[in-house]
């Protein structure tokens, strides 16, 4: 995640995410799945500004949230309390003891109720940039503690490329040598709750490893890896919103290295041999699927 300073304040770039692994291992007892995943940030960012507002001596002031959607890109993102990235600065201003308050600029280009993980990036966002605007000092680390109250995927956008994740989310592990990867994500008009998906998601008996992914990663190349990409939340998606068996049936006809859900969904990702390759395939996938599609690659 990228930051820095410009003239309007603290600037983030917030990337979404895709897995390239996801297993359920069991139902925890307090309402959270046990998974084993692997992230990786993707190269379709949210831009978040950010300027503290107010006088320390004043008395506590306001944290205000401006969203401007993306041209195309059609959803409506909570504004005030209902937004995480609101929520991420409340939490930090009120563990730093902070009295001044913040506006945020946000411009959305990543889908929600996607599986992209842009609420989630968001407030990872939020905290980064907070943390510089109220010159708190606060390390990576100690913001970490905070994200994971935020929500699962939270820690792992304030770390750098991609990542092994456990617990219902919140443990992250570096998983370096990914990168370069080209992709195509197709995004429906329908969106996915995260928590009816794994409401709806059966754990398994003999949940399947990330360990056979990662081994078969560690030089970076597609090819070997991509055999044990897995999502075990897409067979539960596909129930709820069966357009996703519609573009995995578009995604196979067409000559993607591998293909999946990513996240909950709904969005579905192909990968690719090469840029070119993604170019094309995302034309045709523009004229034959409803939504909006997107050519990426991994930002790891």
């Amino acid at each position: 995640m990228l930051a820095h300073g410009s003239a309007a304040g603290i600037e983030v770039h917030a990337p979404a995410k895709i897995n390239l692994f996801l297993e359920v291992i069991a139902r925890r007892q307090d309402g959270y799945h046990e998974i084993e995943t692997v992230l990786a940030p993707i190269s379709l960012y949210d831009t978040l500004v950010m300027r503290a507002v107010g006088r320390k001596e004043s008395g506590e002031s306001a944290i205000t949230l401006d969203v401007n959607v993306a041209v195309g890109l059609k959803q409506t993102t909570p504004a005030g309390r209902d937004n995480l990235a609101v929520q991420a600065a409340e939490l930090l201003r009120e563990q730093a003891g902070v009295t001044q308050g913040l506006e945020i600029r946000l411009i959305k280009r990543i889908p929600s109720e996607a599986g992209l993980g842009g609420a989630s990036s968001d407030a990872a966002a939020v905290l980064i940039g907070a943390n510089r605007c109220w010159e708190l000092g606060w390390s990576v680390d100690r913001l970490s503690q905070l994200a994971a109250q935020l929500g699962s995927d939270v820690p792992f956008f304030l770390t750098r490329g991609a990542a092994i994740c456990r617990g219902r989310g919140e443990s992250v592990e570096p998983l370096p040598g990914l990168g370069g990867w080209h992709l195509v994500i197709a995004h429906p008009p329908d969106g996915l709750a995260t928590a009816q998906v794994y409401q709806q998601c059966k754990v398994p008996q003999q949940p399947q490893r990330v360990e056979d992914f990662v081994k078969r990663s560690e030089d970076g190349r597609v090819r070997p890896a991509w055999r044990h990409m897995h999502n075990r939340l897409e067979t539960a998606a596909s129930e709820l919103l069966p357009g996703i068996q519609s573009m995995k049936k578009e995604f196979h006809r067409l000559n993607f290295l591998a293909h999946q859900m990513t996240g909950s969904g709904s969005a579905y990702f192909g990968i690719c041999r090469n840029a070119r390759q993604a170019r094309s395939l995302a034309e045709v996938l523009r004229s034959r699927l409803p939504g909006t599609v997107f050519q990426v690659r991994l930002d790891c």
